[in-house]
């Protein structure tokens, strides 16, 4: 029987153009073993004993060398089932919003990075879970509904 983890975790950002979002997806490196060359927004593991969100806010800083000005976390787990290890994968979804002026520093796991509109965004994506997730953060984190309130960190 295939077991049940929560391992990774996986961070939407984006940053406010003249009130309209735009997303961060990132490429993977051609060299990686994992998915070479997709579009992604930034996933990452958990340590031992580290918590969900603050893997969150930890991956974004080593992948892109940013802070959250605003953190959310998003009412939406991404699944997905691995044949290797006959697991079944549940990833929290975070949404973090950037300052306006913030430009990511890439790591070496990713070799370019864009920021796109929603529309653009939605295309990139290769999962359908990351993309029913940026469905859920545009429409209730970025659109300022009240699931944004409710669900904002404090940081």
């Amino acid at each position: 029987m295939a077991g049940v983890v929560s391992r990774i975790i996986e961070i939407c950002v984006f940053k406010l153009d003249s009130g309209i979002p735009k997303y961060l997806l990132l490429k993977r490196s051609d060299i990686d073993k994992i998915y070479p060359g997709i579009w992604q927004w930034i996933t990452g593991s958990l340590k031992e004993g580290e918590s969900a969100l603050k893997a969150a806010v930890r991956e974004l800083a080593e992948e892109t060398g940013m802070k959250p000005t605003r953190l959310w976390v998003v009412p939406h787990v991404n699944s997905f089932y691995v044949v290797a290890d006959d697991t079944v994968h549940l990833s929290p979804l975070f949404a973090a919003e950037v300052s306006a002026d913030g430009q990511p520093r890439l790591s070496s796991e990713h070799q370019a990075f864009d920021w796109c509109l929603y529309e653009r965004a939605r295309h990139l994506l290769v999962w359908p879970g990351q993309r029913r997730g940026l469905e859920v953060v545009h429409e209730y984190i970025t659109g300022e509904k009240e699931a944004a309130r409710l669900t904002q960190v404090s940081l």
